[in-house]
């Protein structure tokens, strides 16, 4: 297996020094470093490095990042008019929620439009919820996403 020229580059950055680490920022961004440590300055090149050799962002992405960073969007999704809120969960796939429940851990899984539990998927958290316990209840305060109480035993 041959390492690509752009890994073996990233692997050479912590053996730079300082004034090399700053001088490959300039050179990668167009702008003099800042003052960071050497951690972030080699984090930000490696960051960098791979976005030029193998792409960046794609372009939908780059456009809901630029309006969070001026202020035009909102981390939050618009409600429809009439309709209870989302909770303010906006989880990211990939993202994995662990509960215990009756000594037993249960590991969900965020994914497009819904979760995976035990291998099943499911459109809502309560439904999980649902599953695990066997009781009606609150998928986001089952899992600790909101405020509430969780003195619920299992009974």
């Amino acid at each position: 297996m041959t390492t690509s020229p752009a890994l073996k580059q990233i692997a050479d950055l912590p053996k730079r020094t300082q004034q090399e680490l700053k001088a490959l920022w300039r050179e990668y961004f167009g702008v003099e470093a800042p003052g960071y440590r050497r951690g972030f300055l080699i984090r930000g090149l490696a960051h960098r490095i791979q976005e030029l050799t193998y792409g960046g962002l794609p372009p939908a992405y780059q456009t809901r990042l630029d309006a969070l960073v001026d202020g035009t969007a909102s981390l939050t999704r618009p409600r429809k008019p009439g309709r209870r809120p989302l909770h303010d969960m906006n989880l990211l796939e990939g993202t994995r929620l662990v509960r215990e429940w009756n000594g037993v851990l249960h590991h969900v899984t965020v994914i497009a439009g819904g979760y995976e539990y035990q291998g099943r998927k499911y459109k809502s958290l309560t439904a999980v919820a649902y599953a695990i316990a066997g009781t009606r209840w609150s998928g986001p305060l089952f899992f600790g996403l909101r405020k509430g109480s969780v003195k619920r035993s299992a009974a």
